[in-house]
């Protein structure tokens, strides 16, 4: 390969990673994970459900029967040493919560049917956007960093900061609603053995 051609190659390359990095980001939808199961009232069914959320540091913000939902405050995402979180389902979604300030909420709908209660979950996960703290002159260099002592980080926003701060919409954490689900499974499960014993 000459010269031109290795350049061309390479400025293609760079414009091509270039375009991907400043792509917007596309939401993950996927289908709400569902689960059904017999001889269990919706009852039993929701308060399995907030005992699964708050076991895995939900707040739980709305828990109705009537309605058939539970319904999560947002959760930021665990980091690499908080080894007693279960929010990040996976090594991608461990590193994305490391990488990036992330936080999920969680809805459960209940449909009761034919003698079975359908369990429904879905979960929503944001990215925190902080603009950059714009430095006009030399002197105004000490804003970049944050004003912290060695045992606590503190960021300092400047109002334009806070004003433009917002939550990215990054779509659903099908990972995270499944492992949810499973543990609402063994919930009920674990309540029938311990009422027949």
């Amino acid at each position: 390969m000459t010269g031109p051609a290795k350049l061309s190659l390479f400025l293609a390359l760079l414009a091509a990673v270039l375009a991907a990095g400043c792509a917007r980001q596309q939401l993950r939808s996927e289908p709400a994970q569902a689960v059904a199961i017999a001889d269990v009232t919706t009852d039993q069914a929701i308060e399995a459900a907030e005992t699964t959320l708050r076991r895995m540091h939900f707040v739980v913000d709305k828990a109705d029967a009537k309605a058939g939902v539970v319904r999560t405050l947002p959760l930021t995402g665990g980091q690499f040493f908080e080894f007693w979180r279960s929010d990040n389902v996976g090594a991608a979604s461990t590193l994305e919560a490391n990488l990036q300030t992330l936080r999920r909420s969680v809805r459960v709908d209940l449909f009761e049917a034919d003698g079975q209660v359908t369990i429904q979950c879905t979960t929503r996960v944001q990215r925190l956007s902080l603009p950059e703290n714009e430095v006009a002159s030399v002197s105004q260099t000490y804003r970049i960093h944050s004003k912290s002592k060695s045992a606590t980080q503190r960021i300092d926003l400047h109002p334009s900061q806070r004003e433009a701060m917002q939550w990215i919409e990054l779509g659903e954490d099908p990972g995270l609603a499944a492992e949810i689900l499973r543990r609402i499974v063994r919930d009920i499960e674990q309540s029938r053995k311990d009422q027949t014993t």
